[in-house]
């Protein structure tokens, strides 16, 4: 039997991010269905089966989702089929599964997405800006070491 891990998700107007709260996750798989449907499996630390299916709210582009595996996590960036605010993330209706959630720090409402930068989808400055959190000042030095994304 398969167990269901936490997902957190968000929106923009060309891309939809999920993150799966799952630490230290093995054999993670992920396939994206042109007409909307997102499978996810994988293996926890103790062996357990973690497995998942969302027939989201619109199509996607499967050449354009793309998956990291962090200790902690899975990141997914799902491209959407066509650019737009999507009123739920599932196309039922009906009340999403206990296990599917907001992820409220990467959330941005419609209106405020011309407003904000495009750090949430640009991964490498986004690492940057963590890296230089971490680090301070940015002291002009081209030396990536201890980034902490790819």
């Amino acid at each position: 039997m398969s167990r269901y891990p936490e997902v957190l998700w968000a929106q923009r107007s060309d891309k939809v991010y999920l993150t799966v709260a799952l630490p230290d996750a093995k054999n993670v798989s992920v396939k994206c269905e042109p007409q909307g449907l997102f499978t996810f499996s994988a293996s926890g630390v103790q062996e357990e089966a973690y497995s998942f299916s969302l027939e989201l709210y619109g199509c996607i582009e499967p050449e354009g989702c793309k998956t990291k595996s962090g200790l902690r996590n899975i990141l997914c960036s799902i491209q959407k089929g066509e650019k737009g605010w999507w009123k739920r993330l599932l196309k039922s209706e009906e009340k999403p599964a206990p296990y599917l959630k907001v992820d409220w720090n990467r959330w941005c409402d419609e209106d405020d997405e011309e407003s904000t930068s495009d750090l949430v989808s640009d991964d490498d400055a986004r690492c940057k800006l963590v890296l230089l959190q971490f680090v301070g000042e940015d002291d002009g030095s081209s030396d990536d070491e201890g980034m902490l994304c790819e």
